[in-house]
């Protein structure tokens, strides 16, 4: 049996990067705010500056790893506006339902809060979930997210609209 291993994607790992997010862009379109024609037309070189490795690199995204195969995917986006440069956003977020149940989402989370508190003037982290997302949402509170809103009308989807929790976590504490 192989170990997963966890690190951060740089612009090599572009092509699996794009595949597993397209992934998840069709089957829970809820979930996220990008679209999967909008994403599948984007040309690579896109996928790869996002997995800039260099480091004034505003985006990182960490993987698990086993086997040379993505198990799971979360990143984080520093707001580059001087008077937000406090903040970050995780994005991204997603682990399919064959990996799901093994700790790999807590994992992640804990790379990118990791990477978080390394940087320099950073103190909130902030992410979003779809409403109802129970499972997600629990994942996020364990990690000490606290939910400050509820965004309606957030993601249109082909069948309405859905909302989004918003959650944050203050890295000072």
């Amino acid at each position: 049996m192989m170990t997963i291993s966890y690190r951060r994607l740089t612009p090599t790992d572009a092509i699996a990067y794009r595949l597993l997010m397209l992934e998840a862009y069709t089957l829970h379109p809820d979930a996220f705010t990008s679209d999967v024609k909008e994403r599948e037309a984007l040309p690579i070189a896109w996928w790869e500056k996002r997995l800039d490795s260099s480091l004034k690199a505003s985006e990182v995204v960490f993987a698990a790893i086993e086997d040379d195969q993505l198990l799971g995917v979360a990143g984080l986006s520093v707001e580059p506006r001087k008077k937000a440069r406090h903040k970050s956003t995780v994005f991204g977020m997603y682990v399919p339902l064959a990996h799901r149940n093994k700790g790999i989402g807590g994992r992640l989370m804990s790379c990118v809060l990791a990477h978080a508190k390394s940087l320099n003037g950073l103190l909130i982290v902030q992410l979003t979930v779809t409403e109802g997302n129970a499972e997600a949402q629990a994942l996020y509170e364990r990690m000490g997210f606290v939910t400050f809103g509820l965004e309606p009308l957030a993601v249109a989807v082909d069948s309405g609209f859905v909302s989004k929790v918003h959650m944050w976590k203050d890295l000072r504490e």
